[in-house]
């Protein structure tokens, strides 16, 4: 198990330094929401994201973490935004509306201000489930952004204006 918590990005070599990358982490569950942030922000470290290039804001719950996201990718000063926080089923159908409604907005943020978005606001049937997966998603969180980030550069950096024939 040891192994498969492991990072990934160390493993590949994906190299983070000088990136900046905001945090939105939900209030509401405490515990789970801690152990993410926790995992998150190790691996961001690993991965050479240190100090003041990460920026934590908190909220009360999952449903406002797309409105700081937004507010965030608007400034255009991150090269990435991870969302952390945890939803437990519960007896009534907020359970399914918070959940899609969070996942819909953080997705259509992401392609609306082109800023990689790593989504780890766990969805849980209870709070065994959501401890089980916390430092594993927290993990893999900052993974995604570093990837998704250091590619979308990748192919910003080789776009080229299209080359124009002349007709003789």
């Amino acid at each position: 198990m040891a192994d498969d918590l492991k990072s990934s990005a160390t493993r590949t070599g994906l190299n983070g330094a000088g990136l900046k990358i905001g945090i939105v982490q939900s209030r509401f569950n405490p515990k789970i929401v801690s152990a993410l942030l926790a995992a998150c922000i190790e691996e961001l470290n690993r991965s050479g994201i240190v100090g003041d290039d990460i920026v934590l804001f908190t909220v009360p719950g999952a449903l406002e973490i797309p409105l700081l996201l937004q507010e965030l990718a608007s400034t255009q000063q991150f090269d990435g935004l991870i969302a952390l926080g945890c939803v437990i089923r519960g007896d009534t159908y907020h359970f399914e509306v918070v959940c899609n409604e969070s996942a819909r907005a953080i997705s259509e943020l992401q392609l609306q201000y082109q800023i990689p978005v790593a989504n780890a606001v766990l969805t849980t049937e209870n709070e065994q489930q959501a401890e089980h997966r916390a430092i594993i998603k927290g993990k893999e969180s900052a993974q995604v952004v570093l990837e998704m980030v250091l590619s979308l550069k990748r192919i910003r950096s080789t776009q080229r204006p299209p080359e124009r024939k002349l007709s003789a």
